[in-house]
């Protein structure tokens, strides 16, 4: 909305004072690159990324051989004194991986760091989303100051005109003392919506550890919700990653079936005789009780958890949109209508009113009537105004505007 649309609703009243030349004037997405550099949430989005990428690396290490030392013959009575006939055998055995299991394990890893990365990418959208709602904040604040002064403005108008028929002895004294309290009241909005504008900055400055001293926003226009709106391409990234790592947690465990052996080879020495022989062990699993058949068929249905989840999810998210943005539009639709057709009859009753009452032909009551038509109709206003903004906050991350992904999920 225009200042100029936004000056006939507030009724031409005081507004809020333009912005001293110093003061900082923030846009939305500046707003939100500040913010992201320098929350800790993202940098904690980062580190689970460096986390799975190290996972990697240990997923794709092959296991450590080791050595065995046997001794028979060791101690015992008579000839079998200590190391008197001893067989001592030293040999170097090195497991071998069957059934794929080190592939398994790196392809997990792969998916475990595609899952983090659209992890952090999402948590940027949620991020943007926390932003925007505080941005949009400040400027539902800064009207409803704007509306508080315009509140202000007509009290006290009527307030003179009360105090001019008073003490013309055409009113009695009572309608000096009404007037008196609404202005009071009004006052009492204003200090109160200026504190609410107080603390809605610093909510706002505080996403980038500031206190909100000064700052000054550059209010957007409210306009139409756009047709064919796209799912934004973090979630639906994120749920791709997921079912993928499901399915590579599927393989995993598959190749957890498949037994592994351990191959050696070294020497025996002989003490009775001091000679020195070769040693080959083969060691291998019969692998008659555990298949690892449970666990695969656990993988598998937590496979298809994932992927019905992950549909669902993006059912839900398209509905949502759709949704969002009919009440959006039906907002912006309101207070435009307020706008132009409600509050130019209610500003023009005011001046009539105001026109009677100074020549004696309608009572102070009927002021305050006008004058409540007029409040009305700018909270209505702000009311839908407030909705919108809410539904625009709430589409844009749907949508991921604020998400640097590409490409996207088109509505149909």
């Amino acid at each position: 909305m225009s200042f100029s649309i936004r000056a006939a609703l507030l009724a031409g009243a005081v507004l809020v004072a333009s912005a001293p030349a110093l003061a900082e004037r923030l846009a939305l997405d500046q707003a939100i690159a500040r913010a992201e550099a320098a929350t800790p949430a993202l940098r904690a989005a980062e580190a689970g990324i460096a986390a799975a990428r190290g996972g990697l690396r240990q997923a794709d290490v092959r296991p450590n051989p080791y050595v065995t030392v046997d001794a028979d013959n060791f101690a015992g009575t008579g000839p079998y004194n200590v190391l008197g006939r001893a067989e001592i055998a030293a040999t170097y055995n090195q497991p071998i991986e069957r059934g794929g299991k080190r592939d398994a394990r790196v392809a997990l890893a792969r998916r475990e760091i595609t899952v983090a990365e659209a992890s952090a990418q999402v948590a940027r959208l949620e991020q943007a989303a926390a932003v925007e709602r505080a941005f949009h904040g400040v400027g539902i604040a800064e009207y409803a100051l704007e509306i508080a002064l315009s509140r202000q403005s007509i009290e006290q108008g009527m307030q003179r005109e009360a105090l001019r028929r008073v003490r013309g002895y055409k009113d009695p004294l009572f309608v000096e003392t009404r007037a008196a309290a609404r202005v009071a009241q009004a006052g009492i909005v204003v200090a109160s919506a200026r504190k609410r504008l107080a603390t809605a900055r610093a909510a706002l400055a505080g996403f980038w550890g500031e206190t909100g001293a000064g700052l000054e926003i550059e209010n957007g226009a409210f306009t139409a919700v756009p047709t064919g709106l796209q799912l934004a391409a973090a979630d639906t990234a994120l749920n791709e990653a997921a079912a993928q790592r499901a399915v590579a947690a599927v393989v995993v465990e598959q190749s957890r079936g498949r037994q592994d052996v351990t191959v050696g080879g070294g020497a025996r020495f002989l003490r009775e005789t001091n000679d020195v022989a070769a040693v080959a062990t083969v060691t291998i699993p019969l692998g008659r009780f555990d298949r690892n058949r449970g666990a695969i068929e656990r993988a598998r249905a937590e496979r298809e958890r994932i992927e019905l989840s992950a549909e669902t999810a993006r059912l839900d998210r398209l509905r949502r949109v759709a949704a969002l943005s009919a009440d959006a539009e039906a907002s912006r639709s309101q207070a435009e209508a307020i706008v132009a057709e409600v509050y130019p009859r209610t500003a023009k009753t005011m001046v009539q009113v105001r026109e009677g009452y100074a020549r004696g032909g309608f009572a102070f009551r009927d002021m305050q009537d006008a004058a409540d038509a007029i409040l009305r109709a700018q909270e209505d206003w702000l009311e839908a105004i407030t909705r919108y903004r809410e539904l625009q906050t709430e589409l844009n991350r749907l949508t991921g505007r604020f998400d640097a992904a590409a490409p996207q999920e088109t509505m149909p």
